[in-house]
């Protein structure tokens, strides 16, 4: 059964000066109305009133009749329209306990971005060619768009590195990959950035660490600058945005080299659900946490598992995996980070890393067969008692 999906297919480009200029023209004017909106809709929640998109529409259309926001008509009217549609989403994930409340936007630290719908570019014989331009856009073709595809709508970004991005989002149509009876359970780690339940050790690439140097001397020298919009600590944020742009580059193309294999050559993955959040606060280990990106990996094995017909299996963050017996079942008291070999009451000798992701294939494949707990039933060593969480009875009304 072939898969319908949106898919955004990305682009490095080269504008000329007249179209760099009106593209920061229109990033400034889509972050103005942004924030103006964000204003409007904030002074109304106060007033416990409900302003929607169809009233910020209209405050938009009376805003460029104003003389200190005329500047507002010399950009294209459709990415100011969107930004209003961002705000909206923004409003709805807060009022739905998805997000925090909306922030505004600033002019140094919050992405530079402007969408464009079907009304806003014209894209013909592979050349794209926004609104308010006369000229196409020099786009650097690294792969090809799906046969036949039309954008459906058109994002352009500009990085902290001064670097120009092209974002098309479109219909695509993905056959299953052929079915496999393969099955791997994954612990994410951080000496080896995943170990496999076949004993496979996935060898850490450690990007950040590799260019801290160059981060750090980068980092002194900005440092230096008069703080301010001087050309000097400009070209000296610009050194460092490239370093850090390095790193992401190569970490995100590591991590897609890594999830596109596993999900190719298996059936069912099955990962932990690592609470990443709270795990960074062990300031010991948040930087190579944050560099082993293990939140990036479980979101490109969940959405690739979904385009190819495979299964991704989460177990839950409370699973002894690392200190569970994999052949006895028995369930260690503690078990420090610092040990990575340890011999169970059973004799058996287990590789901490590679013992987890057995447990993890174990208990994932239990929740894919029959929907068993992933939590074992078995008695712990140090109590006696069942692994699985104790909940207090429930109290009759």
């Amino acid at each position: 059964m072939v898969n319908h999906v949106k898919r955004a297919f990305r682009f490095r480009f080269y504008p000329t000066p007249a179209q760099a200029a009106e593209l920061s023209r229109t990033f400034g004017c889509v972050r103005k109305v942004y924030n103006l909106a964000l204003e409007a809709r904030t002074q109304a929640w106060t007033r416990q009133e409900r302003l929607g998109y169809g009233q910020t529409s209209t405050l938009l259309t009376a805003w460029k009749k104003t003389e200190e926001l005329a500047y507002l008509n010399e950009v294209s009217s459709v990415p100011l329209q969107q930004t209003l549609r961002h705000l909206q989403m923004a409003f709805t994930n807060f009022l739905t306990n998805r997000a925090k409340y909306p922030r505004y936007k600033s002019r140094k630290r919050s992405r530079r971005s402007a969408e464009y719908t079907t009304s806003g570019f014209r894209f013909r014989q592979g050349r794209l060619t926004l609104a308010k331009m006369t000229e196409p856009l020099d786009i650097v073709w690294s792969r090809s768009l799906p046969e036949g595809a039309q954008p459906s709508t058109v994002t352009v970004s500009q990085d902290a590195a001064g670097r120009w991005f092209v974002s098309m989002r479109c219909d695509d149509m993905l056959a299953p990959a052929p079915p496999t009876m393969g099955a791997v359970g994954i612990d994410a780690g951080i000496t080896s950035l995943a170990t496999l339940s076949t004993g496979e050790k996935i060898t850490n690439p450690r990007h950040e660490r590799k260019d801290r140097a160059r981060l750090a001397r980068a980092h002194r020298e900005l440092s230096r600058k008069a703080f301010g919009d001087g050309a000097n600590r400009a070209r000296a944020r610009r050194k460092l945005a490239r370093i850090h742009a390095r790193i992401a580059d190569r970490r995100r193309d590591t991590l897609h080299k890594l999830t596109t294999r596993l999900v190719r050559e298996n059936q069912t993955v099955v990962i932990e659900d690592l609470s990443v959040r709270t795990m960074v606060k062990n300031r010991s280990l948040a930087r190579a946490i944050y560099d082993a990106a293990w939140h990036d990996m479980r979101a490109m094995l969940q959405y690739k598992a979904a385009w190819y017909g495979r299964e991704l299996v989460v177990v839950d963050r409370f699973f002894p995996s690392s200190k569970l017996c994999g052949a006895c079942g028995t369930v260690r008291a503690k078990l420090a980070l610092d040990v990575r070999e340890w011999v169970c009451e059973c004799g058996a000798v287990h590789d901490r890393d590679v013992n987890a992701a057995k447990n993890i294939l174990a208990a994932g494949l239990a929740v894919s067969v029959c929907g068993a707990d992933v939590r074992p039933q078995r008695e712990s060593s140090r109590t006696g008692r069942s692994a699985v969480k104790q909940k207090p009875p429930r109290r009759e009304p």
